[in-house]
């Protein structure tokens, strides 16, 4: 067995995201087998269920912050259940859900450790905010608010704001040619931001996220890791709620980064955002990215 007591904890939530589908994430990943492989690699797991549901809904078309009081709701309540976890000294792997739950995550580690830092392995560098967006889609903008570059209720869970500083962040495998999410301004005036784009990870998996940790570490004393789904090309898994085709990495080195990652002596949670089930009625998409992702969490956890 592993060292770690694993929480599992279902976020059933597409509140900030472009259209409902990741809501159904948790329930489906469960179904897939999930938790039962966890355990067949050794690591215990208590599974305490969907915290909450909560569908997207098409609002005001000119809003720059769609369904902003749901996401907060949901943030909030993340925060409350990872904090808990965390006091239960059980480390949170949280089921999403879209990416606005990993503010969620992020608040409540830093109600156990106010310098906890995250480690973001994500198709998109999430820099928009509701000044620059197009779309109003919150999913879209985490970092710029947990970097304090957004100011709504968001920015304002955890300690802080801002609730994260240039050096307990690292953005891993995000693509520099979205317009909406990827601002080469922003990154160019924090240049002790951690950061390694796609075509980076692609070229090292292991040896991107070994940096990114190394780097991080004497700065935060807890780690959070946050995986979404649409890091990985949708040529090779379509599976993320908003497609990525020709961008990202490949599963199996998003498997590489995520073993490396969850590996960190300090790690203080996990989230996996993003995964839209709608998109594999066989269910044969799905069963590739349990594998994967057990398999890395396993790995990660057993090397600590």
């Amino acid at each position: 067995m592993t060292g770690a007591r694993v929480a599992v904890i279902g976020v059933a939530s597409s509140a900030g995201t472009h259209h409902a589908g990741q809501d159904q994430a948790p329930a489906a990943l469960r179904a897939g087998g999930f938790v039962e492989r966890l355990r067949a690699a050794g690591v215990a797991v208590e599974d305490r269920g969907d915290l909450l549901h909560e569908v997207f809904v098409a609002d005001e078309m000119g809003s720059t912050a769609r369904n902003l009081d749901a996401v907060v709701r949901v943030a909030r309540a993340v925060a409350d259940a990872v904090g808990d976890a965390l006091a239960q000294r059980a480390l949170p792997l949280v089921l999403g859900g879209d990416c606005t739950i990993t503010l969620g995550v992020v608040a409540g580690a830093q109600r156990r450790d106010p310098t906890a830092g995250l480690l973001y392995l994500d198709g998109d560098a999430d820099l928009a905010t509701p000044e620059t967006t197009g779309s109003g889609v919150l999913d879209a903008m985490g970092i710029a608010h947990l970097l304090g570059l957004a100011d709504t209720e968001l920015a304002r869970l955890g300690a802080g704001p801002p609730m994260l500083t240039d050096d307990r962040l690292a953005l891993i495998g995000y693509d520099e040619t979205d317009p909406e999410t990827f601002k080469t301004e922003v990154l160019h005036d924090r240049p002790g931001l951690v950061r390694f784009a796609d075509h980076q990870v692609r070229a090292d998996p292991a040896g991107c996220a070994t940096a990114a940790l190394t780097a991080l570490q004497p700065n935060a004393s807890s780690l959070v890791v946050h995986f979404d789904v649409d890091a990985v090309d949708s040529r090779d898994l379509p599976l993320a709620n908003y497609p990525h085709y020709g961008t990202g990495i490949s599963l199996a080195a998003a498997g590489e980064v995520l073993a490396v990652l969850c590996g960190a002596p300090t790690l203080a949670a996990v989230v996996l955002t993003e995964v839209n089930p709608g998109h594999d009625p066989t269910g044969h998409q799905l069963a590739r990215y349990i594998g994967t992702v057990t398999g890395a969490i396993a790995r990660g956890l057993a090397a600590r």
